[in-house]
């Protein structure tokens, strides 16, 4: 049986195909149409799917859709209309995007899939991502807690999964939105919604959470962890161009303004940021009031996820739990979920935000809808389309680039560490990308921990993006423990996500200072033989050479672009960047003017 589940619309749109029960490929739109967070129909993505399982449209059996778009067209409309007239503008919006594509997505499905009307199922989003969550994890039994911005009408559900059920009993319902408490915040700090939320995680541990007590007055949270807003303070239910009101900017001052250099006593003034003004230590102190907003907002969430996930282990009785929706990538909340609360197993789905939920509707399709049996679990995030050899070498070839090929893997293992080790920053290209936010190890930038410059060498030359965003450590999973405050690491899934943040230990925080962030913490990845063989065999080498076993990694990309998918993408990256050298499978790629030798 061939289920293929679909994600559109909203952001991150991404197709998956299942067979026989089995997850078999996975992609977000964005990696083919090269359009960060592309939220548009997923051409692109379903193509690859049944081209890599060799399958054509008429092999499909069902498609299951992510959400019920008319639920979610009524839920916009009751909005409208109770807030009228404020919410004129979200009127218009509404009517362009939904009369011409989404509430005629079943149509578009047939005509794109080739899947009679009654193959094409829709169910709802909070369960396409408990799905997403569950089906994946290993657990035949589990709490399951799902927290976004906003579904149809849910944006948090407490629910539980025993054996092929899975099912949600508790809601809280729009606008009362944790995902999209923290986007407001994210909007008052100058991000972009949908696009900022880990920004304001990588610059809370530089600030102080001393307005904690006015964010509560934006939010509150009951005993049994549900929690309302003060709607007077936001404006996301009838405005298109603002999430907060002036209320807000009463209580929290004014707006920072976007695409404004963010620098701390802590963070330190980067060089690309150019000279220092005149009223350095004005600004400097206006952003650590922005960094002091960012750790309040961070701990609040932080305390509602806990209150959340409590309350789902109090009313399922269950141990483990799985999550998902876009709150579940916030990894600082994921780690205390382990180190303060009655949880002892944790499953996050890599792709929680709406990406991930295809991978839910079609899991969900195949097991609750069609009665198969479970039998798979989803412990690697490799679902994506391979580096092609043809294309490497055509790649390569037109570049004019030097570059030689490894005769064997032992060869190419040795080269890479050698580099590596001499300080050079290395763009790695291997086998499937990554299905999710988080390079694992496949389409990934690799820098040396021990040198501390590398945090500042990554982000400036490489990156171009802000001083402050962290950089993760790739360690293998049977040495982990050694470096970081994480109990039995094999045992926890999301670690293989770069989904925990965990203390690192206070032994090792001069070992790898360029991982180790300000607060002493690390998003941490822990890499397994089984799943990635050559990125673990990589890591072991260079902690044999080294005494450390530990990369810095950051996804293969630059500031604004999707990560690489391709071997010719990978180049284009490679030649607009400060890396020293590119690894494409065996081929390893250098500047000109390197010595080969």
């Amino acid at each position: 049986m061939n289920v293929l589940g679909i994600s559109c619309y909203f952001h991150d749109a991404a197709a998956a195909l299942v067979q026989d029960g089995a997850l078999v490929a996975a992609a977000e739109e964005e990696r083919f149409s090269r359009i960060k967070h592309d939220f548009a129909f997923p051409d692109r993505a379903i193509r690859f799917c049944l081209n890599h399982a060799g399958l054509s449209a008429g092999d499909v059996d069902y498609v299951v859709f992510f959400e019920k778009p008319f639920v979610k067209f009524e839920r916009i409309l009751s909005t409208v209309l109770a807030t009228a007239p404020r919410s004129s503008g979200v009127f218009r919006q509404a009517m362009t995007a939904w009369l011409l594509d989404k509430l005629w997505v079943k149509n578009r499905i047939r005509e794109h899939v080739g899947v009679p009307a009654d193959r094409i199922l829709f169910i709802p989003h909070h369960l396409a991502h408990a799905a997403s969550a569950f089906f994946c994890s290993p657990f035949d039994r589990a709490a399951i807690l799902t927290v976004d911005g906003v579904g149809e009408w849910t944006t948090t559900a407490l629910g539980s999964g025993e054996g092929s059920a899975c099912r949600l009993t508790d809601e809280i319902r729009f606008p009362h939105s944790l995902g999209l408490l923290y986007s407001a915040f994210t909007a008052f700090l100058g991000f972009e919604v949908n696009e900022g939320e880990y920004k304001v995680m990588g610059m809370a541990p530089y600030g102080t959470p001393r307005y904690v007590d006015k964010v509560w007055k934006v939010v509150r949270q009951s005993r049994d962890g549900s929690f309302e807003l003060d709607l007077d303070y936001f404006s996301f239910q009838y405005s298109t161009s603002r999430t907060f009101t002036d209320r807000f900017v009463d209580l929290f001052g004014a707006p920072r303004k976007p695409e404004t250099p963010f620098f701390t006593a802590a963070s330190g003034f980067p060089s690309y940021f150019g000279e220092r003004p005149s009223n350095y230590s004005a600004l400097e102190a206006e952003n650590q009031h922005y960094a002091d907003v960012a750790a309040s907002i961070q701990a609040v969430t932080e305390q509602i996820v806990l209150g959340l996930a409590r309350a789902a282990q109090t009313k399922t009785g269950a141990t483990a739990l799985c999550m998902a929706g876009g709150v579940a990538l916030n990894s600082v909340a994921n780690g205390r979920i382990l180190r303060e609360t009655p949880i002892t197993d944790l499953y996050v789905q890599p792709s929680a935000g709406d990406g991930g939920a295809a991978v839910g509707a079609a899991l969900y399709g195949a097991r609750a809808l069609l009665g198969e049996p479970r039998r798979f679990v989803m412990d690697h995030a490799y679902w994506g389309a391979p580096l092609d050899e043809g294309a490497i070498s055509a790649a390569v070839g037109s570049s004019d680039l030097p570059s030689l090929t490894a005769p064997s893997e032992d060869a190419l293992i040795a080269r890479v560490v050698e580099l590596l080790a001499a300080g050079k920053v290395i763009g790695w290209a291997q086998g499937r990308f990554e299905f999710g936010p988080r390079a694992l190890g496949n389409r990934s930038i690799l820098a040396d921990p021990r040198r501390s410059e590398m945090k500042d060498l990554v982000n400036t030359k490489i990156k171009f993006r802000e001083p402050y965003r962290p950089f993760a450590p790739s360690v293998p999973v049977e040495h982990a423990c050694r470096f970081f405050g994480l109990d039995d690491p094999a045992r926890q899934l999301a670690a293989r996500f770069m989904l925990l943040v965990t203390p690192v230990r206070e032994e090792a925080r001069d070992i790898i200072p360029a991982v180790t962030h300000v607060d002493g913490s690390a998003r941490l990845q822990t890499v397994v033989r089984d799943t990635n063989p050559r990125y673990h065999r990589l890591i072991t080498a260079f902690g044999e050479a080294t005494g450390v076993p530990v990369v810095l990694n950051t996804s293969f990309n630059l500031r604004g672009e999707p990560i690489v998918n391709t071997a010719a993408e990978a180049l284009s990256t490679f030649q607009r960047c400060g890396m020293d050298a590119l690894v494409l499978d065996r081929t390893i790629v250098f500047k000109q003017g390197e010595d080969l030798s």
